[in-house]
């Protein structure tokens, strides 16, 4: 693995990539440019950029009504804010008419870091995810990302787009056969004892953790699950049936994100043995990336961990 970048950076480089590409592609901002990345946009193409000040429900709106006339508004605010104060408009104004915004959530996770509880939005995932006809995508990394913004420029509808703040190395770009396709998820690392599902930056540390089981003798699968709805229900299925056992990853809370669609469709229709490792029912602390992802065990060690716990439970 190499190219060490934060999917923010990577998405603030796409979008300025695809502008000429995507004409229609218009950027909203709610006074934060700088550390969502999408001051470069408003750098090349001023006349397309529009910061909206600290107003996200206004933003939200703005792009709403811009959508109708054949745009494709991206709007730009930290997770906290884009799914936490704006979510009445996202749901009223873009998810009920269906219309074609996409909602970037920028800084979500505990790896958000000193800024705290407050900031660490841990339950975005699943507060977008219940919104009727709202896709939801997680990048894992910077290749990744690049390849969603214009999956997404292509899809025709309301999304949320969550990036994070903490830099990770590049998995995607090195994996052989890898494809892009919004609800279908990726089989990173072929395995027979276990599954380990997960979505944004846990997915490299996942793959670690695989490496880590290996040698000592457990074949662990890596399913990179970038698009947490719709959920990829075939592979998710596969997976569940032929080795017995999950384990989810996911840097959000543990309700209602990618561990619960799982575990929703593994009990209608394969019931299987499930954990879920994230963020517990709790709100985030002071401290720095690092320590975060440590304190819940977001590490390549701490995934090996509860991947064995998963393998104890299959019967």
């Amino acid at each position: 693995m190499a190219d060490k970048k934060a999917t923010r950076a990577a998405y603030g480089e796409a979008i300025v990539e695809l502008a000429e590409k995507y004409p229609e592609l218009v950027v909203l901002d709610a006074d934060l440019a700088a550390a969502t990345n999408s001051n470069k946009f408003a750098k090349a193409y001023p006349d397309r950029f529009y910061d909206c000040g600290i107003a996200e429900a206004n933003m939200t709106s703005i792009a709403a009504g811009m959508s109708t006339v054949g745009l494709k508004p991206f709007t730009n605010t930290f997770a906290i804010f884009a799914a936490g104060r704006a979510w009445e408009q996202v749901r009223n104004s873009i998810a009920y008419p269906h219309l074609n915004v996409k909602v970037v959530g920028s800084h979500g996770g505990p790896s958000v870091g000193e800024d705290g509880a407050t900031h660490q939005m841990n339950e975005d995932i699943a507060l977008m995810r219940a919104l009727p006809g709202m896709t939801v995508v997680v990048p894992c990394d910077a290749h990744e990302m690049r390849l969603a913004v214009e999956a997404l420029l292509n899809y025709n509808g309301p999304a949320y787009l969550r990036m994070c703040r903490y830099a990770t190395e590049t998995v995607t770009a090195e994996i052989p056969g890898y494809k892009f396709e919004l609800g279908k998820g990726v089989t990173l690392k072929d395995g027979s004892d276990v599954t380990i599902i997960a979505t944004g930056i846990t997915v490299p540390f996942s793959y670690e953790a695989a490496k880590i089981l290996e040698n000592e003798g457990i074949s662990a699968r890596v399913i990179d699950m970038h698009t947490v709805k719709p959920l990829d229900e075939e592979l998710v299925l596969k997976a569940a049936q032929e080795t017995g056992a999950i384990l989810t990853v996911e840097e959000a809370s543990t309700i209602g994100g990618l561990g619960s669609a799982v575990c929703e469709l593994l009990c209608e229709k394969c019931p299987t043995p499930v954990v879920r490792h994230g963020v517990p029912d709790e709100f985030g602390r002071s401290g720095t990336a690092a320590q975060m992802l440590e304190l819940y065990g977001l590490t390549p060690e701490g995934i090996a961990a509860k991947a064995k716990e998963a393998l104890k439970l299959k019967k």
